[in-house]
């Protein structure tokens, strides 16, 4: 018993750590692990609230797409609109493509892969119902020249034409507005400019059938 408290006095005073002391700090190594898997476990559950967080957000979103679509697609008040391309130029053009935007978003977009888009004189390209107010019709047109004898050089140009026009949909009333693709007269223009826009826009009020 002397000799083992000589030991531990010596040891004291060299500054070291008895054995049974490192024993007990090896004891208390796990708590700080336990930690670490707490903390771990608290990380996983906040991700799946945030999971679930987006899930909900994602439902809200469905369900507030599908009451515009009830309230102002599906509604019979409010007003409608109907949109017309007409083609009343002369056979010196092709229509290489044609893109109409309706309030910045696309509502017809075809190219001339089968010569159809040329031929056809008048086509409806979106018809639907509009909240009252001010609204933009866009339209992009790629022309090109359709020659022949000595004016066959004009097969080579193909240029753009572009045209924005506002009109009002009225409460309780159909607009129908036509958008003319024609030629201006008179001479002293050049072959790309002469093609021209034109609109045509005519209110008529909605019947309880319509």
């Amino acid at each position: 018993m002397k000799r083992i408290f000589t030991t531990l006095l010596f040891g004291f005073a060299l500054g070291t750590m008895p054995s049974f002391a490192q024993d007990q700090a090896a004891e208390s190594a796990p708590v700080a692990d336990s930690s670490g898997a707490d903390y771990h476990l608290e990380l996983l559950s906040l991700e799946e609230d945030v999971n679930s967080l987006k899930e909900r957000v994602f439902r809200s979103k469905a369900t507030l797409q599908l009451l515009k679509e009830i309230v102002i697609e599906g509604s019979t008040t409010g007003s409608r609109a109907t949109v017309w391309h007409v083609n009343e130029l002369s056979g010196s053009y092709k229509v290489v493509s044609i893109t109409y935007l309706l309030d910045g978003q696309s509502v017809y977009s075809r190219t001339n892969d089968d010569g159809s888009l040329s031929e056809s004189r008048e086509v409806k390209i979106w018809e639907g119902a509009l909240p009252p107010g001010n609204h933009n019709i866009t339209v992009s047109a790629v022309l090109q020249g359709n020659g022949f004898g000595v004016f066959k050089y004009v097969e080579n140009y193909n240029f753009s034409v572009r045209s924005s026009y506002a009109f009002e949909a009225e409460d309780e009333h159909h607009a129908s507005v036509r958008v003319v693709l024609d030629e201006r007269s008179g001479v002293g223009r050049s072959f790309i400019e002469r093609p021209q826009v034109t609109y045509e826009v005519q209110s008529t009020r909605l019947s309880e059938g319509d």
